[in-house]
C-alpha cells in the first residue's frame, strides 16, 4: 500500500521584511489545522511552507540545511532530489538573506502554481482558478506596514480571487526575528493558528489584534520593571484601546497605576473590570500579599469598594 501523506491542499505565503530581517509565512486551507503541518521557521535562519500532499520532514529539514549554511534553493534541490514523491508536492523555501525558491510538482491537483518574487513566493494547489497566486503576488508586492500585515494581504486577496475549490477552514501566520538569540523562545514574533472556523481569516485577523494587545502589556510590565513608569502606562493604555472587551488590560493599567500613588486614576479602570466579572474584585484583595498591589489599607478598601 502506497505511503498516505496528510493533505494540506491551499494557498500560502513565505517572505521577508528588507528592512527588519523578519521573515514568515502564512497560509489558509479547507482543511483542519493546516499551519500545524505546512508553516515552520526559525529566527535567523529561514521559513518554509510545505503543502499538497504534504511530506512534513520539508519543514525541520529544510531549516536544518538552511542553518548549516545552505541556500534556501540548495536547501530545496537537495530535499527534493531524494524524494520519490516530489511530484505530489508543492514547497516554498526562504532563507535568512531573502533568497526563495519554490516548488509546485506536475501531480499537485489544479489549479496549481506559485510565483516568486524578491524576498517572497507564494505558492497555491487545488485553487478554483489559476489567478489566485498571481493576485497573491500582486497584493504583497503593493501591501504596506508590517511583515504580518502584508502576509495577511496576501491571503486575502487569495481568497478574493477565489480562493481553495472546496472553501475555507483553517489558516495561520508565523513571523520570525532576523537574528538567532541563542533563545528559541524567544525567536517567534507571530504565532498565531485559527484550527477550525467559518472564516478563518477573519479569525486569524483578530488574535492578531489580540496578539499585538498583549505585546504592549508585556512591553508595559519590561518598561515597569525599568523604572520607566510613564512608558508603561501608555504601553498599558494602548493594550486596553486595542482590546477593549478585556478586563484584563484595564485591571493590570490600575494596578500600576495605584502602586504608583495614582489612586484617583486606578479607580474607573478598576471599577471597568469589577464589573465584567466579581472575580477581579478577589483577585485584587489577593494580589498585596504576592507583593503586588502595594498600597495602604486605605488606598486598598478605596479600591475594593469600586
Amino acid at each position: 500500500m502506497p505511503k498516505r501523506f496528510p493533505f494540506a491542499h491551499t494557498f500560502s505565503i513565505v517572505a521577508r521584511d528588507p528592512l527588519s530581517g523578519e521573515m514568515g509565512g502564512a497560509v489558509q486551507s479547507h482543511w483542519f489545522s493546516t499551519g500545524s503541518i505546512v508553516l515552520w521557521g526559525e529566527a535567523g535562519v529561514g521559513v518554509v511552507a510545505t503543502q499538497s500532499m504534504v511530506e512534513v520532514s520539508y519543514g525541520p529539514l529544510g531549516l536544518e540545511l538552511m542553518r548549516a549554511g545552505k541556500s534556501a534553493p540548495q536547501a530545496l534541490r537537495s530535499l527534493l532530489t531524494s524524494d520519490e514523491g516530489s511530484e505530489l508536492r508543492q514547497v516554498a523555501m526562504l532563507d535568512s538573506q531573502g533568497g526563495v525558491s519554490a516548488h509546485t510538482g506536475a501531480r499537485c491537483i489544479a489549479a496549481a502554481g506559485h510565483e516568486t518574487g524578491d524576498g517572497f513566493s507564494v505558492q497555491a494547489n487545488m485553487m478554483l482558478n489559476d489567478n489566485v497566486w498571481p493576485a497573491m503576488a500582486r497584493a504583497y508586492r503593493a501591501s504596506t506596514g508590517s511583515l504580518a500585515d502584508r502576509l495577511l494581504a496576501a491571503l486575502d486577496a487569495a481568497q478574493a480571487a477565489g480562493g481553495d475549490i472546496r472553501g475555507q477552514q483553517s489558516a495561520a501566520i508565523l513571523v520570525v526575528k532576523a537574528s538567532a538569540s541563542g533563545r528559541p523562545w524567544a525567536g517567534r514574533s507571530v504565532d498565531l493558528r485559527v484550527e477550525d472556523h467559518p472564516d478563518p481569516l477573519g479569525e486569524l485577523k483578530r488574535l492578531l489584534t489580540v496578539s499585538r494587545a498583549y505585546e504592549l502589556m508585556n512591553s508595559g510590565d519590561e518598561q515597569l520593571a525599568s523604572g520607566d513608569i510613564e512608558n508603561a502606562l501608555i504601553s498599558y493604555a494602548s493594550a486596553a484601546h486595542l482590546h477593549p472587551s478585556n478586563p484584563e488590560m484595564p485591571f493590570w493599567h490600575a494596578v500600576s497605576l495605584a502602586e504608583n500613588g495614582r489612586i484617583q486614576e486606578s479607580l474607573p479602570l478598576f471599577t471597568a473590570a469589577f464589573a465584567a466579572s466579581p472575580n477581579w474584585r478577589e483577585l485584587a484583595r489577593r494580589l498585596p500579599a504576592s507583593g503586588l498591589l502595594n498600597v495602604s489599607p486605605d488606598a486598598l478598601d478605596l479600591i475594593l469598594k469600586q
